[in-house]
């Protein structure tokens, strides 16, 4: 088993370099912003990626493209909410699935479906909040909130890796990839969580929706999750 993950490991960066490549990107940035940086330029950056309205109306494409570089949670308080978080979305849903994916349908499709799911969620959600503000569900403090990560993305991506699963567990899996943004959910005086939870409901129903129009795009079997 040891032998099989080493070998698995070293293979990675050959079997899929662009989520190799994306991998060290995301760990790079983390590392530039809480120690590259003094604090003050560290938030500047961050703020400037952020997806919120304000920067999605004053700079959509820096904005949307430069939050997708930085890791939003944690990758040591591990008794957290967030580090639960980025093992899902950064663990499972960029450093395997993504790199499934890779594998299975090309570096572009692959980085085309995460893009795909990151930009879409994003606006989606960003419709939301308009409406959400107009209608006094959220504050307008809403349009400056600071807002970045790949988490959009990769939900796409776990959305649609379903089909990759034994047809017996795809139910529990979308059931899972459904669920756990509303594990932290928080609930106003109006009838939607907050707006991140509302995008990465909107991510996941983009992946499942990528098997419904596209359904020759998937995994090929539920082993080739297993293999190498």
């Amino acid at each position: 088993m040891a032998r099989r993950l080493l070998r698995a490991l070293l293979a990675y960066p050959s079997r899929s370099p662009f989520t190799f490549g994306f991998v060290c990107l995301l760990l790079l940035t983390r590392l530039w912003i809480l120690y590259g940086l003094p604090a003050e330029q560290s938030a500047a950056v961050l703020a400037h990626v952020s997806t919120n309205l304000d920067n999605l109306a004053d700079h959509p494409v820096s904005a949307l493209l430069g939050s997708a570089c930085f890791l939003a949670g944690s990758l040591t308080e591990v008794t957290s909410l967030g580090f639960a978080s980025t093992v899902l979305t950064f663990g499972l849903g960029v450093c395997w699935l993504l790199a499934r994916a890779e594998r299975r349908w090309g570096g572009l499709r692959a980085l085309a479906v995460f893009l795909g799911g990151h930009v879409g969620a994003t606006l989606l959600t960003a419709g939301v909040i308009v409406v959400g503000v107009r209608q006094g569900w959220y504050g307008e403090e809403v349009r400056s909130t600071l807002d970045y990560g790949i988490s959009y993305g990769s939900q796409t991506v776990l959305a649609a890796s379903t089909a990759a699963l034994p047809r017996r567990a795809r139910p529990w899996w979308a059931l899972l990839v459904l669920a756990w943004p509303l594990g932290g959910a928080e609930w106003g005086s109006g009838p939607l969580p907050d707006f991140t939870t509302v995008g990465h409901l909107c991510a996941a129903l983009l992946g499942f929706a990528l098997l419904l129009v596209r359904p020759e795009v998937r995994f090929r079997s539920a082993a080739a999750i297993a293999e190498g």
